[in-house]
């Protein structure tokens, strides 16, 4: 790996990321320490070149062989044998490349040349005329809306700006021969208490023309006479006396392994299973006594959604082990939640992620990775977040957690409330544009693709559907609702103003002591020292939690005492907030916290800190949500 800083060459971990190779060869101090992030900065415009070379034998190259990039991040290039085979610009999407067209038996080279997101934007950005209204986004040349990227990374009221390059993901040599099988899609069609009629959609691809084949879905068989080329194969079959899948607290979360097979003469050519849950979920948006109603039904029964926001578990993705993600999410589970959303600001999870939700019954409120600031209308950008979206709807449409796809965080309410328009100077053909694009992507593109795709997904354009400062709005749809913290109210405010779904809601505190010793000196432990008043991201930060202790408990007696009362009065914060919302069940429908974790040690609304300790906040919910 190479450095345009300081090139030099050192090993790279593959997944992996530029900044901690740096770390791993002892050539940067850990970015969480202290405020060594902002040391960082000179590497966001530097260049990452990853090397490698592989064999290829004559015999492998006569199969297909595809070379697969599970996720890179963010802009590519990929040269095999010095030729340019691949230009990559979006960190959510799989690239798959045809070795065949470009390998050679014996020694090939590999190379990938990462570009800097501020380079590679930086003449779109420049000659836009406008900027886009990234708050978060603090450089002057805000790209983070062209950029296909985790929108945390570029900075978040929670999260350091540090802007990773690398191969994030897996990659790997894929080689099949004949036919292969490159999606499955089970669809449930009609439920009954005898008999869960469902379809397999079953996309074949042959490298020439196979005759006379069959496949088995659940051993129920189906003969076709040839196929090449890619094709979906539709397959109808049925599962006897079902068992239903519920969320949790709500009944047990039966699955079911569809076995499928490809078959030819009797030889198998390939199988796979694929996990499914018998269940039905519905949402439910009426006009009804008290305004519009936001609700989810599971199998025909009203669930009272309980549960909090999920954001990425490390500034560093590749770092998260399984362990993390077991440990994280049977917490919620233990917490006696049925439901986490996928922030849009972050990232389309792992597979493990989503299999974790169906096994402990944690429906997923899965938001596009849309987040704060509109975003580019052209043909380039629209092309790329279509091939993203239909592949990550594809991926995780048989997964019975999905409840709901969701196409942003808050812009919707922002453009409208918070005074982008004025803030930004925009005129009214640059307004009028901006909303155009805005309705293009959000009510157009993405709708068509999951109404195509996963039909039995409902979708929604954003979160929330309300805003919170006017009273009439907490009788219809969604809600974040920041009058406290934001508006500054008091605790008691949650009792008075209840949305009919809520989506966001919290208080910060700070994490344990160890917690902040992890990454503070003695001298660092004060609110006065630049550590800690960088480590606050948020703009009222310590002064609004100091006033909440300040209104609910004494006046802390030295730091240690205010990580203790900041914890207390998070804690009452959601005591009081849970009991409104699932007092007021029926008029409201859902309660999910902000925020469940962590991407870093350090001061946030999380119940869970970076290392997984569970704040005083974790068993007031937990027992809030009994």
């Amino acid at each position: 790996m190479k450095s345009d800083v300081s090139p030099q060459l050192i090993q790279a971990n593959v997944p992996g990321t530029g900044h901690t190779d740096l770390l791993a060869a002892e050539l940067i101090e850990y970015p969480f320490f202290r405020n060594n992030s902002l040391d960082l900065e000179s590497l966001e415009k530097n260049s990452w070149v990853y090397e490698k070379s592989f064999r290829l034998t004559p015999e492998g190259l006569s199969k297909n062989v595809d070379l697969v990039f599970e996720g890179l991040d963010t802009y590519a290039d990929v040269y095999l044998n010095d030729q340019l085979i691949l230009s990559a610009d979006n960190m959510f999407r799989t690239w798959r490349i045809p070795m065949n067209e470009y390998g050679i038996p014996g020694e090939n080279q590999l190379r990938v040349e990462f570009t800097s997101p501020l380079i590679a934007n930086k003449k779109k950005a420049a000659d836009l005329g406008y900027i886009f209204p990234a708050d978060n986004d603090k450089d002057s040349l805000k790209v983070s809306p062209f950029t296909r990227k985790a929108a945390y990374h570029f900075g978040w009221d929670w999260a350091p700006r540090i802007l990773t390059c690398g191969i994030w993901k897996p990659v790997y040599l894929e080689i099949w021969d004949e036919m292969r099988i490159n999606d499955i899609y089970i669809q449930q069609i009609k439920l009954t208490t005898d008999t869960a009629f469902l379809t397999a959609w079953v996309e074949v691809e042959g490298d020439h023309s196979v005759s006379s084949f069959e496949i088995f879905v659940n051993e129920t068989k189906s003969s076709f006479n040839s196929i090449i080329g890619k094709q979906t194969l539709e397959i109808p079959f049925q599962i006897i006396n079902p068992k239903q899948w519920w969320p949790n607290g709500s009944g047990d979360q039966y699955l079911y392994t569809i076995p499928l097979r490809i078959e030819q003469s009797g030889r198998v050519i390939e199988a796979q299973g694929v996990k499914v849950g018998i269940r039905t979920i519905d949402l439910m948006q009426e006009k009804d006594s008290m305004g519009t109603s936001f609700y989810f039904e599971v199998n025909g029964i009203p669930i009272f959604m309980k549960g909090a926001n999920y954001v990425p578990q490390d500034v560093f993705l590749p770092r998260v082990k399984p362990i993390q993600y077991r440990t994280l999410l049977q917490a919620a589970k233990d917490a006696n939640m049925n439901m986490i959303r996928v922030w849009g600001g972050g990232v389309y999870e792992r597979d493990l992620f989503y299999d974790l939700c169906d096994s402990l019954g944690l429906l997923v409120w899965q938001d596009f990775m849309f987040a704060g600031t509109m975003y580019p209308g052209d043909q380039d950008f629209t092309q790329n977040v279509i091939a993203e979206a239909t592949e990550q709807v594809r991926r995780l449409r048989n997964h019975p957690c999905m409840a709901i796809w969701c196409g942003n965080n808050e812009i919707e309410v922002a453009w409208n409330n918070w005074g982008w328009q004025e803030k930004y100077g925009y005129t009214e053909e640059i307004s009028e544009k901006l909303w155009q694009d805005y309705l293009i992507l959000f009510h157009e593109v993405l709708p068509d693709i999951v109404s195509y795709e996963s039909p039995d997904i409902d979708y929604v354009a954003t979160s929330p559907m309300s805003n919170w400062g006017t009273p009439e709005n907490f009788n219809h749809s969604s809600m974040h609702y920041w009058g406290v913290w934001h508006g500054r109210d008091s605790l008691e405010a949650y009792r008075d103003n209840i949305g009919r779904f809520m989506v966001e809601y919290g208080m910060q505190s700070y994490p344990e002591i160890s917690t902040i010793q992890s990454f503070a000196l003695p001298e660092d432990l004060d609110l006065s020292s630049e550590v800690i008043k960088m480590r606050q991201k948020s703009y009222i930060g310590n002064g609004e939690i100091l006033r909440q202790i300040e209104r609910y408990y004494e006046s802390p007696k030295n730091f240690e005492d205010f990580i203790e009362k900041s914890q207390e009065v998070q804690a009452l914060a959601m005591q009081i907030a849970i009991e409104a919302h699932m007092k007021s069940e029926g008029h409201c429908m859902g309660s999910l916290l902000w925020q469940l974790n962590d991407c870093y040690p350090g001061p946030s609304w999380s119940i869970m800190d970076f290392y997984g300790n569970k704040k005083k906040a974790y068993y007031a919910v937990k027992k809030g949500f009994e």
